[in-house]
């Protein structure tokens, strides 16, 4: 019986182990079945796109591709015909994409022109009084203050108005002396015009002078008469007070010209030009329109807040300017030396920080296709960028939907933003199209920063983006007042959170990490005082 089972076992096991070598000796031979077919097809695929047979392929996945027309085996959409080159080859950096991927995509294209660079630039600036048109009105002769007739600052005078009275004894003394030179007028003459010349340059009159000769008798105080028209601006001393020679009384300020003060910031310098025409409003004058010629623009940038002044000298008719009126004015800037320039809107430049990309359309009786393009960007136009190289004017550009360009070459491993080397075609399909552009939008280099910044109105989002832009290496800057808090794209190879902080705490904002300087704060226009961040 034991022997009869032992039997049993054996022939089982031989049973098992011959039917494992069968099965994959049939396996073996199916797989080199397959790659065998795997191999042909391969070789039938060179040599169809070898030679003059028509390719077509997916324009939403270009891994695809065919010897006949049909429909995409991943998204199900009629295929197309694979671009070739003048040649007739397979161009290997070109992007095929039917009308209905482009509408699909929401691809959007435009003819590259030339125009003269012109930028809107916003500038915040004050009026100030005109620094040549402010005048001391001193006494020209020393003694006692005895009378003020001007009591109040803002009061306005008149040219030759009298504002004060000094009681002088040299005054006196001056007097006593023309009058015995006047005793011995025919024989010393030169003696007699030496005592007039003497009261004339105390700034009395030659009327004054001979009313003195008539009465024969010296007046005690002397008439302070204005020098000039304007308004008094500060009274620096006050009845009773003793005075010397040149001593100012008064300071007044003539309004019938003033300057307009605006801010230029670090990052706008190379915009702005003397001569350059500026229109500004101002709030507390609502429905007026100003407009003047910038006539100087400061040669030195200030340390803390990173500003430079340019002027406007306006007249003031009407006197409806006055000093410390916030201002707020438009430029229209034309960039010096670039006229004709090559512009293109910002949708259409794909940005890594290391280069700028353009997507080329390229249009021929196989259908429609794009190649990348590297540019060289010059400076920013609001919405737009000057094309320094790398475009000519009449080529045709994808100005929208760049992303979805950019993520077919990537899946057909062809040239892209990410990767301008690539050449070899992937087989894979992936489906985080949302993902994989995300990718596309950083570059290693490039870092999105939030961080709080204090502030309280449109003119402190101003400042606080202006100041950041002028920071080497951050792109992007912008500040919701609502959240009070800034958005930064910035380059991690030029600058860092730091750097951007300090910056903008030293132009008046009190930051995550910083603190603005009391002394910039409290500089800062009234409406931009906000609450203070505690630490």
């Amino acid at each position: 019986m034991m022997k009869s089972n032992k039997k049993t076992i054996a022939i089982l096991i031989a049973i098992l182990l011959t039917g494992t070598l069968i099965g994959y000796l049939a396996g073996n031979r199916q797989s080199n079945k397959s790659k065998h077919q795997q191999i042909e097809a391969s070789a039938n695929q060179r040599i169809s796109e070898s030679s003059n047979q028509q390719i077509w392929t997916c324009s939403m996945h270009p891994q695809i591709r065919q010897n006949e027309p049909g429909s995409c085996p991943i998204c199900g959409m009629d295929l197309i015909p694979l671009e070739k080159d003048e040649n007739g080859e397979i161009d290997p950096m070109a992007i095929s994409m039917s009308p209905t991927a482009m509408q699909l995509a929401s691809i959007n294209t435009a003819i590259v022109g030339t125009m003269n660079p012109i930028k809107s630039i916003r500038l915040n600036g004050k009026v100030q009084e005109d620094e040549r048109r402010v005048f001391s009105q001193p006494s020209h002769v020393p003694g006692r203050i005895e009378n003020l007739t001007v009591n109040f600052t803002g009061e306005q005078v008149k040219k030759g108005q009298v504002i004060a009275t000094v009681y002088s004894p040299e005054l006196v003394t001056a007097q006593n002396e023309l009058f015995e030179a006047q005793k011995s007028k025919e024989t010393q003459p030169e003696l007699f015009n030496s005592a007039k010349e003497k009261l004339k340059n105390w700034k009395l009159t030659e009327r004054q002078i001979e009313n003195m000769l008539k009465s024969g008798s010296p007046t005690e105080t002397f008439e302070v008469r204005a020098d000039v028209s304007g308004y008094v601006t500060q009274k620096i001393v006050n009845p009773g007070e003793y005075i010397s020679k040149g001593d100012p009384i008064y300071k007044i300020s003539d309004f019938s010209r003033v300057w307009v003060l605006f801010d230029v910031y670090e990052s706008e310098m190379g915009w702005i030009r003397v001569g350059d025409k500026v229109e500004f409003t101002v709030s507390s004058i609502p429905g007026e329109n100003f407009a003047g010629i910038i006539s100087y623009i400061d040669p030195v940038i200030d340390a803390q807040t990173r500003v430079a002044k340019a002027r406007v000298e306006i007249s003031n008719t009407g006197l409806v300017l006055k000093p410390e009126m916030f201002v707020s004015g438009t430029i229209q800037a034309k960039l010096p030396k670039k006229s004709n320039a090559i512009v293109v809107p910002k949708t259409a430049v794909m940005w890594t920080g290391e280069r700028s990309v353009v997507y080329v359309k390229h249009s021929t009786e196989q259908g429609v296709s794009f190649k990348m393009r590297k540019v060289t960007l010059g400076p920013a136009l609001g919405e737009s960028y000057i094309i320094e190289n790398g475009l000519e004017e009449g080529e045709e550009i994808a100005i929208n939907g760049t992303f979805s360009i950019d993520a077919a070459a990537q899946l057909a491993g062809k040239p892209s933003m990410m990767s301008p080397e690539s050449s070899s075609a992937m087989t894979g399909h992936d489906h985080g199209d949302n993902k994989m552009e995300e990718e596309l939008l950083h570059d290693e280099h490039t870092k999105h920063l939030s961080f709080k910044v204090a502030g309280s109105c449109s003119m402190c989002k101003d400042r606080i983006e202006k100041t950041a832009l002028s920071v080497n290496g951050v792109n992007k800057a912008n500040w919701d007042e609502k959240s009070q808090t800034v958005h930064i794209d910035f380059d991690l190879q030029k600058t860092n959170s730091d750097e951007i902080q300090k910056a903008i705490a030293k132009a008046g904002h009190d930051t995550e990490k910083f603190k603005a300087p009391d002394s910039v704060y409290k500089s800062l226009p009234a409406c931009c005082l906000y609450d203070r961040l505690s630490y």
